[in-house]
């Protein structure tokens, strides 16, 4: 499910200006992404940076800090199917339609989302596959895979990055809810037996309602048993890592959500080297997602329920290693990659942090044309790669008299293997100022 938050924007579906006042002559007429040429059109902002990134599937490179989490979540949920091979071109009917996200959601905007052309897009979540999934008759199921938003620049986001998510639906009947019913009272006795403390919230409440579809009973059962499965899972990563004691047990705390993809929603938090840390979010599938894979896919979906989860890879792994910097999982460098094994979480250990170089970057927008920063930091991400840090916008005024805008940013170059001279910090900065000028016909100030 799409548990992660999208960042803001003006929600339009419309192309940012800076998009739409490029010239049609500037756009190839295709564009090759795995191997495969698709045709270009008006909504085709897939840049060279994020296509070299779909090949490299991270969850699936043994010893990875990625391959070994979504390898500890597969094996607790071992009689659910493993999927992590999907492509991630999908359809935007499948990413936003079939999961009944509203016309106008922010997600949709060329601002958030890399499209292929008008007809096919990455995926930008894993939720893009989940009515098909749902529809070829799997019932309980891990989907892990590589989903790709525009975004900012920092330490702790990365347009490429990792979901799991998992689901599992039963009949709406007698049958369903007994065997609900005996996992919860399997579930409960394991984990009443262990050292964890669970400050819990009521499975529905008038803010957090039954759907109407749903049997408010049902409702119940299945929440508690989402509960109960997250609880296990959450001990299973974290418990033997935090020194937990019987005057110290591990602590994990639900709170009431809104998402619209299920109802009643709930995150999850736990207390992990003295703080409150979110590690997720889900709730009891709507409705009308199942509806759509009984009547698209496969009627055998029809007069189900249940639950679903979506967690961000990195955002646990980052939490569990201790891995200061999102960029780090992308890092070829042997002082990394050599402190990792398979199916082991370890103390990540940096080696030596090296010096940053500001630079910043002045510039007067064409008249009646808005520069989105996502579009700024990918332009910055085409030129220097992983070399930025963090981008950030200092300024931002509007002429009085000539009503021109005027935007500075503040770009952040340092490597993450070696020390990064500021002369070659100037030819990089130099070539995002010379990329600025062609794509978007600003004036350097």
């Amino acid at each position: 499910m799409r548990f992660l938050r999208l960042p803001g924007c003006n929600g339009r579906l419309l192309l940012s200006r800076s998009y739409a006042n490029l010239a049609a002559s500037t756009r190839p007429p295709t564009v090759n992404v795995l191997g495969t040429d698709y045709p270009t059109d008006h909504m085709t902002n897939i840049s060279p940076t994020i296509i070299s990134k779909l090949p490299l599937k991270l969850h699936t490179q043994p010893s990875h800090p990625l391959s070994t989490l979504r390898s500890l979540i597969e094996s607790h949920f071992p009689t659910y199917a493993h999927l992590s091979s999907l492509s991630p071109i999908v359809t935007p009917y499948h990413n936003f339609d079939l999961l009944s996200f509203p016309a106008d959601h922010p997600g949709r905007a060329v601002t958030d989302s890399y499209y292929v052309n008008k007809d096919l897009m990455l995926r930008t979540h894993t939720s893009a596959h989940e009515v098909e999934v749902f529809g070829r008759g799997e019932t309980r199921w891990l989907l892990t895979a590589d989903v790709y938003r525009r975004d900012e620049i920092d330490g702790s986001h990365y347009p490429v990055f990792h979901q799991t998510e998992g689901a599992r639906i039963v009949s709406a009947d007698t049958d369903g809810m007994k065997e609900i019913e005996d996992d919860n009272a399997t579930l409960e006795a394991h984990l009443q037996r262990s050292n964890i403390v669970i400050e819990d919230v009521p499975h529905l409440s008038p803010t957090n309602p039954c759907q109407p579809a749903h049997d408010p009973k049902h409702t119940g059962l299945i929440s508690k048993n989402l509960k109960l499965s997250l609880n296990s899972l959450i001990l299973g990563l974290f418990g033997g890592r935090v020194g937990a004691t019987p005057e110290n047990p591990l602590r994990v705390r639900w709170i009431e959500a809104n998402f619209p993809w299920t109802t009643p929603s709930f995150e999850v938090e736990v207390f992990f080297r003295g703080k409150w840390l979110e590690i997720l979010g889900c709730g009891v599938i709507y409705q009308p997602t199942l509806d759509n894979a009984s009547k698209y896919f496969s009627p055998g979906v029809k007069n189900k329920l249940g639950w679903a989860f979506g967690l961000g890879l990195e955002r646990m792994a980052m939490i569990l290693y201790s891995i200061p910097d999102i960029r780090l999982f992308w890092s070829q460098d042997p002082r990394f990659l050599s402190q990792f094994k398979q199916g082991e979480i370890t103390t990540f250990k940096p080696y030596s942090k090296y010096p940053a170089c500001f630079k910043d970057v002045s510039f007067w927008l064409p008249e009646n044309m808005n520069l989105h920063d996502n579009d700024f930091c990918d332009l910055v991400r085409d030129v220097a790669g992983d070399t930025v840090e963090d981008v950030k916008m200092m300024d931002s005024f509007t002429h009085p008299k000539t009503s021109r805008k005027s935007i500075c940013y503040r770009i952040n170059y340092r490597s993450m293997d070696r020390s990064l001279t500021n002369d070659e910090a100037n030819i990089m900065h130099a070539l995002v100022i010379s990329r600025l000028e062609d794509q978007f016909r600003v004036e350097i100030r």
